[in-house]
């Protein structure tokens, strides 16, 4: 007789379970001294089910500095391939990267995140990337905090009736702001190190400004 239902749990393996283990028990977090790695992926295209992660950059802040020492770059291997993306981010089929499979490339990503919390510009589409990844691997979502610099540079803005509170800012608009070198831009890496700095400069003054807090930058 076949059960309908079965209580067995999920056998995940054991590089899940060791990243899911760090976020067992509640640890004390502060803007200040919690770690954060900012990230960036490049991929073939917009759409989360047919596109796929072509590389991840990424690199942490640590104690307010950001550690280039420890910075990251995986290229996962293109089963899919979009020439008409290429333009942005300049990545051809057949370059000469060492690349990972995607199962690889995830086990790796979370070696290196492991609790931190996750920061990236416009960050709803680079986390939803890696989630689907995730999910190809029949693998539950990310676990770590996330905040999204677009949404933290806006809330630096005066509010004013000449600016729109809704306004959506592109990264070069606000490395324009902060006066950031674009010379890697739309690389992984290069565009993960313009996010840090935004994003340092971007609390920043929030902090200075208007006392903000960690849980003040979860909020936005």
């Amino acid at each position: 007789m076949k059960w309908l239902f079965s209580n067995k749990e999920k056998s995940y393996p054991e590089y899940w379970t060791t990243y899911e283990s760090l976020f067992t028990t509640a640890k004390q977090e502060d803007i200040h001294t919690s770690t954060y790695v900012v990230l960036d992926t490049e991929t073939t295209g917009f759409n989360y089910d047919k596109d796929r992660i072509l590389c991840i950059g990424a690199v942490k802040i640590i104690d307010g500095v950001i550690d280039v020492s420890t910075a990251f770059e995986i290229y996962l291997k293109q089963d899919y391939f979009d020439k008409n993306t290429v333009k942005i981010h300049g990545i051809l089929k057949n370059d000469k990267f060492e690349t990972l499979s995607e199962e690889d490339a995830i086990i790796l990503f979370l070696e290196y995140i492991k609790d931190s919390i996750l920061v990236a510009h416009h960050a709803f589409f680079d986390i939803n990337m890696i989630n689907m990844a995730l999910s190809r691997l029949e693998l539950p979502k990310l676990k770590n905090k996330v905040l999204d610099t677009m949404l933290i540079f806006r809330a630096t803005r005066i509010k004013s009736n000449l600016l729109d509170p809704n306004k959506k800012y592109s990264l070069d608009e606000v490395a324009e702001f902060y006066d950031i070198d674009l010379s890697d831009r739309h690389t992984a890496s290069g565009d993960a190190l313009i996010t840090a700095i935004a994003f340092i400069r971007s609390i920043h003054f929030l902090i200075k400004t208007k006392a903000y807090t960690l849980k003040d930058l979860l909020k936005l």
